[in-house]
């Protein structure tokens, strides 16, 4: 630890963003670059603990070695930062944007004061890096010509991908998108995560040998007799893509203009990586009043991008309470209305079958009528609220992954939440099928991902080991 003090001596700072007015206008990142002399304090900040639990089991599952890159930058020393950064984690540039930074929540420093700032930490370490040219591809110095299959090129399926094809393996990633990168690409708005950011990542992956095969569905342009002819081992990384809907007792859900969020999301990625939506399937906020269905990032994002599409207004309503722990995204920052414990019980159309107002009311939450249940809602007598609508976008979260299809074919078998079962190796019950991320763990954050992806390609390769390789 360079400075002892350094967490009495300096505050944390807050991060610049460019002025509301000025982002609005683009899909461009928000956050502006930090001063290598203030992030040399951030870092001093780390105390360096005993115990360091920011990448402990409450804080990043990657067990990113964050007080030795914190003290590194401290130091000035940002090569030697970028290569503890890569020892955990492939993708940095993408933990230090859309990570949630529960490695923050879990900082000792924020016991009594505010934490250190990690996440920015960690983003800077990996821009510099690029910037210097230090990140380069890292191929396999011998081959074990062992074939593996990825389906899914997600955050999972990429780590996954990349510790296989470094371990000497022959590794082809599936992808269904036109292009690679799964929700990274298509459900992650450009404010948040510029695309290129993915593209360079893949670009490297190329060079130590991946092989991506696009626009390809797995157990429908391909089917699993030949995947599994030709591979020897598979990794299952195509998320938990089944989407939660109203609930059927809603009435009007199905009325015209009531969109699930990653039907409206990809739609603008789309827009800004210069492809085409066709008219009549376009999903647009443009002059509407709009309203969000659900308080988590996706919720937040649908808010940022309808704003840049130029909202009338937007609301957003969560059935939970209010947390005691409120956190703001930069959406929040550009405006809109949230409404926490309102639960939708139905939508009104106008004469021509389209949503015009929500129906809703709002909660009481009361506690578990036994210990270790449940908190039980009521609605409150008295609150029944009508909201004029125009778009409703739902982003409640998601079930987890399609059964039909690839999974079906596979004969895998499920857990109880519905999510595919594998052991502790992250086998499926289909010899020489793995699986990891969403698909297998539920909807969670990129760094369980990456993770996930990283312990998958280990198993893999002992198996194949196992195997012959």
């Amino acid at each position: 630890m360079g400075k002892p003090t350094g967490f009495l001596e300096f505050d944390r700072a807050k991060p610049q963003r460019r002025p509301v007015g000025e982002r609005l206008k683009d899909y461009r990142e928000y956050d502006l670059p930090w001063p290598a002399d203030l992030l040399a304090q951030q870092g001093a900040r780390c105390m360096d603990c005993g115990v360091p639990t920011c990448h402990g089991e409450t804080g990043c599952p990657l067990g990113n070695l964050i007080p030795d890159w914190n003290d590194l930058v401290y130091r000035g020393n940002w090569e030697r930062a970028i290569e503890e950064l890569h020892r955990t984690n492939n993708f940095p540039d993408v933990t230090g944007r859309v990570c949630p930074a529960p490695c923050e929540d879990a900082c000792i420093l924020g016991i009594n004061a505010d934490p250190v700032t990690i996440k920015a930490i960690e983003k800077a370490i990996v821009n510099r890096a690029w910037e210097e040219g230090w990140v380069k591809p890292r191929p396999a110095h011998t081959q074990t010509w062992k074939r593996v299959a990825v389906v899914g090129s997600g955050p999972a399926g990429l780590a996954g991908a990349q510790q296989l094809a470094r371990l000497g393996h022959q590794v082809t990633v599936f992808e269904k998108s036109d292009r690679p990168g799964g929700l990274l690409t298509y459900g992650i708005p450009g404010f948040k995560m510029e695309r290129y950011i993915v593209t360079r990542r893949v670009e490297q992956m190329r060079a130590e040998g991946v092989v991506f095969v696009l626009g390809t569905e797995v157990g429908r342009d391909l089917s699993v007799k030949e995947l599994r002819g030709s591979f020897d081992a598979v990794l299952l990384a195509g998320g938990a893509q089944q989407a939660r809907g109203l609930e059927p007792d809603v009435e009007g859900r199905d009325l015209k203009g009531i969109h699930p969020a990653m039907d409206f999301l990809p739609q603008q990625n789309r827009r800004d990586l210069g492809e085409a939506v066709p008219a009549g399937e376009a999903i647009l906020a443009a002059g509407k009043r709009v309203l969000i269905l659900g308080g988590g990032d996706t919720g937040a994002d649908c808010l940022g991008t309808s704003h840049r599409q130029g909202a009338r207004e937007v609301h957003q309503f969560e059935i939970l309470p209010q947390p005691a722990k409120l956190r703001y995204s930069s959406s929040h920052e550009e405006g809109g209305v949230r409404r926490w414990s309102v639960l939708a019980k139905g939508f009104q159309a106008d004469s021509t079958g389209h949503v015009k107002a929500l129906q809703g009311v709002e909660l009481e939450w009361l506690p578990p009528e036994a210990p270790g249940g449940r908190p039980r809602m009521r609605e409150v007598p008295g609150t029944a609220f009508s909201q004029p609508v125009d778009l409703v976008l739902l982003a409640m979260g998601f079930l987890g992954p399609r059964k039909e299809g690839l999974l079906a074919d596979l004969g895998v078998t499920f857990n109880a939440r519905g999510a595919v079962a594998r052991d502790e190796s992250y086998l499926t019950s289909a010899p020489g099928v793995f699986v990891a991320g969403d698909m297998t763990r539920g909807a969670s954050l990129v760094v369980w991902a990456i993770w996930e992806g990283r312990e998958a390609a280990r198993n893999i390769h002992r198996y194949l080991v196992r195997n012959g390789a």
